[in-house]
Parts: structure tokens; C-alpha cells; sequence
């Protein structure tokens, strides 16, 4: 004797695993770019916390210095943002950004050049506690 199977319940194909390996890529790739966009977002809010230093301007127009030097040097958004950040840590910046930063802000960037060295005022930073 056979038995069908009730009317509705018929198994179907079985799971594709192409498709489940796809989805995961998929997944994968989103997480990456969600990660990534994740630090970036948080480098470029330091950027624009180190512009508002520098220039006394308000946040917004820390955003819009930094997307217009973006803009005017030709270098990615978030590369400029990271560069500020390394001037702030080792007082290096390539003239074409410092030019275009001082440039926006209307006037020389921490009191004019010495962007060889640390920001005026900085205290030594050893990377160290001294304690």
C-alpha cells in the first residue's frame, strides 16, 4: 500500500546550496562595507572636531571646509580627513591640503606655518603613559 502525501504538504526541491552560498557572500560584503563606513564616519567627525579647532567655526561649517578641501585638492573625503588627523598627531601635512585648508578657513591654520611641527600649545606626546 501507498500512501501520498495529504494534498499541499508535496516536497519540493531541496535547498539550493548556490543560492544559500550567494546570500552569504552577499551578507558578507555588507557587514564589510557597513564596518568600514562605520570607521570612516568616525574619522571624519575627528577631522571636522580638528577643523572647528582650528578655524572657530561652527560644526556644519567644519563639515562643509572639509568636503569643499576634498573638492578643491581632488583627494577622497575620508583621505583628507585622515591626513588632518595625522597632522594632529605627528604636525605633518602635504602642502596641497594645508594650502587649500588655510585657504577655506580665511586665514593661516594654527597661526601660519609651523605645520612642520606639532600644533602650537601641544603638549609632547610620547605615546606612553608617564606615569
Amino acid at each position: 500500500m501507498t500512501t501520498e502525501p495529504p494534498t499541499g504538504t508535496r516536497p519540493g526541491p531541496g535547498p539550493d546550496p548556490d543560492a544559500d552560498s550567494d546570500q552569504i557572500f552577499r551578507l558578507q560584503e555588507q557587514v564589510r562595507q557597513l564596518k568600514e563606513a562605520v570607521v570612516s564616519h568616525a574619522v571624519v567627525d575627528q577631522a571636522i572636531g580638528v577643523i572647528i579647532v582650528l578655524g572657530g567655526v561652527t560644526p556644519d561649517e567644519g563639515w562643509i571646509v572639509l568636503k569643499e578641501v576634498s573638492q578643491h585638492t581632488n583627494i577622497k573625503l575620508r583621505n583628507v580627513a585622515e591626513t588632518i588627523l595625522i597632522w594632529g598627531r605627528t604636525g605633518v601635512m602635504p602642502p596641497e591640503i594645508l594650502a587649500a585648508l588655510q585657504d577655506r578657513l580665511g586665514r593661516p591654520v594654527c597661526g601660519g606655518p609651523p605645520l612642520s611641527g606639532p600644533p602650537a600649545g601641544s603638549p609632547p606626546v610620547s605615546g606612553r603613559n608617564s606615569r
